[in-house]
């Protein structure tokens, strides 16, 4: 994109643009075919070729400098995400070659004074840290783009005393443009008492052949009760079009159904379908996003204590089997009764150790969304605890005490989403791209 303006190295900026032509050509990126810019009628045509294609993302080159009366003009058209990406001036050239990092950074201030998200990128594209930040700031922007539209459920209310996760499906839908679907708990019930025996038997012999090793007190005959509230709550995604659900998870399904749904819990985790305990909507929006941007839903945890260090993540497992001890060993996952009342069906085991993390929340407060996102590392736990057990350390900059305090005044309710891989920095972003304050 950009002006022809005498004075800059028009054949530079035509090489810049084969080169970037060529890795987005290349590279892992679903690129669609270029468009050359330098005014109103090509930005125009530009656009209106972006949106025919339902190109997610706008990714915006300026070889030599664009004109910037072009910028209030792109906020008129496309009202989804941009990327503005700047290259460097000519290498061992004693001249402004192309000017591309000050017309970028012109595209840039008169977007965000428009009141319009975008992110920026800076190199060459052989540049690796270029591509890294590419990747990343098209992830974010993929992400922001599709929580847009998404429907999350939830199965009842929230757990009895938790006000602090007490939705408010205006704000959500405001914000973050995700739509709260409420579903009746006794439909729920009724629902997963529906399924005929031949099909919950067949989905019990699917969790046997998991090979999950059966604590004392748990044996094969509670497998058919977990088997339909998975059911059930995979019914749910299909018949109500959800991409998350929070299900109110005690007291009344242990006192009526007679076990835990932790278990299923798990199963759709795996599956990769978002779903939250305790009726915690925000939670299991925390597990769209964590899917939307390639790391999956994650575990839902509490933050059971800390040191300077480190912080010790527990809850009556739920976590996805793919972050945990292998099964079979001694502290992979097994099937077990609830600690606290002793009934069916938990999934006991520790985090895996050493693997990259990242501590994640998104809530309200305020009358308006907040964001926080560290990147950590998992380490082996200092003592054994009943359902998901997890440790993890803090970067050095992390004081654990100053984090947790900083965190309560902010008002981040007692759930925390553990995402594997590091993803912190591609969710500051996505927080920019909602127009959401991040922590």
């Amino acid at each position: 994109m950009g002006r022809r303006r005498p004075g800059f190295d028009q054949e530079w900026g035509r090489e810049v643009a084969r080169r970037v032509r060529s890795y987005l050509e290349e590279g892992p990126l679903e690129a669609f075919p270029p468009a050359t810019v330098t005014d109103d009628a090509s930005l125009r045509r530009g656009v209106a070729r972006c949106r025919e294609a339902g190109c997610e993302v706008l990714l915006v080159l300026q070889p030599t400098m664009g004109d910037g009366r072009l910028a209030p003009l792109l906020a008129r058209l496309w009202d989804g995400p941009v990327v503005l990406w700047a290259t460097p001036e000519r290498p061992e050239v004693p001249a402004v070659s192309s000017n591309s990092l000050v017309g970028t950074h012109l595209f840039a201030s008169t977007l965000r004074q428009l009141g319009r998200p975008f992110e920026v990128v800076y190199g060459d594209p052989a540049d690796g840290r270029l591509r890294h930040d590419l990747e990343e700031a098209l992830r974010a922007c993929s992400a922001a783009r599709r929580l847009r539209g998404s429907k999350v459920g939830i199965v009842g209310h929230h757990a009895p005393g938790f006000v602090d996760l007490h939705p408010d499906p205006f704000l959500m839908s405001r914000s973050l443009g995700v739509e709260m679907v409420q579903l009746g708990l006794h439909e729920f019930v009724e629902l997963a008492s529906s399924f005929g025996e031949e099909e919950v038997l067949r989905d019990a012999g699917r969790v046997l052949g998991m090979g999950l090793p059966f604590a004392q007190g748990v044996g094969e005959g509670d497998l058919p009760t977990s088997s339909r509230y998975y059911l059930a709550m995979r019914r749910l995604f299909e018949e109500e079009g959800l991409d998350a659900l929070a299900l109110r998870c005690w007291p009344e399904l242990p006192e009526v159904l007679g076990q835990w749904a932790y278990l299923a819990m798990v199963r759709l985790l795996e599956e990769g379908l978002p779903v939250a305990m305790e009726g915690d909507v925000d939670g299991a929006v925390c597990g769209r996003v964590g899917a939307l941007v390639g790391a999956g839903p994650g575990y839902l945890s509490d933050w059971l204590e800390h040191d300077a260090r480190t912080i010790t993540l527990w809850h009556p497992g739920n976590a996805p089997l793919s972050m945990c001890e292998p099964v079979g060993g001694g502290r992979g996952p097994r099937l077990a009764r609830h600690f606290n009342v002793p009934r069916p069906m938990v999934v006991d085991a520790d985090l895996r150790a050493g693997e990259p993390v990242t501590l994640f929340r998104l809530w309200r407060c305020d009358g308006r969304y907040m964001l926080v996102a560290r990147d950590a590392r998992t380490v082996p736990p200092r003592r054994p605890l009943p359902g998901t057990n997890g440790l993890v350390e803090l970067p050095e900059h992390l004081d654990g005490y100053r984090w947790f305090e900083e965190l309560c005044h902010a008002g981040m309710p007692h759930h925390l989403t553990v995402l594997p891989g590091h993803n912190a920095s591609v969710l500051r972003r996505l927080a920019r791209q909602l127009g959401v304050r991040a922590l």
